[in-house]
């Protein structure tokens, strides 16, 4: 039986960090610091409308030697956000993940940021699954 995003969310928790594609990206980067993650949703008007990770950082700002103070988090941040809802299955997100080269998904209900799982939580996730189910084999094997 395969877990769902909801279940995912239950048991990590749903608090996720978020910045206005306003904000400076030195904005950004003083919340990621401070909060000790890899990435931050871009929500305007209460809607996701992009991400930006220490990667966008990384190549847009460092690599092009561009003004983290001077530069928009909208000119950074990926637009185009793949996200899920508390219904989708873990193995959907790998799906995702994989296919799309991500690491982190967005959960959203009614449109609106609920959660935030990476590429780290379903992983977790999988190997739980399938160790469980060596488990349930190695007894039904051993009688």
């Amino acid at each position: 039986m395969t877990k769902t995003v909801g279940q995912l969310l239950d048991a990590k928790g749903s608090e996720t960090w978020s910045i206005g594609p306003g904000a400076t990206v030195y904005e950004a980067l003083r919340l990621l610091a401070d909060k000790n993650v890899g990435a931050l949703v871009i929500v305007e008007d209460d809607r996701v409308c992009g991400i930006m990770s220490e990667r966008d950082y990384t190549r847009k700002i460092m690599l092009l030697e561009r003004d983290s103070r001077n530069t928009a988090v909208s000119d950074i941040m990926t637009a185009e956000v793949r996200t899920v809802t508390r219904e989708a299955t873990v193995s959907e997100c790998m799906e995702l993940i994989t296919e799309h080269h991500i690491r982190h998904l967005p959960v959203v209900e009614d449109d609106r940021l609920i959660g935030l799982i990476s590429v780290g939580d379903v992983v977790k996730a999988v190997m739980a699954e399938q160790a469980f189910l060596i488990q349930q084999l190695e007894r039904y094997i051993t009688g």
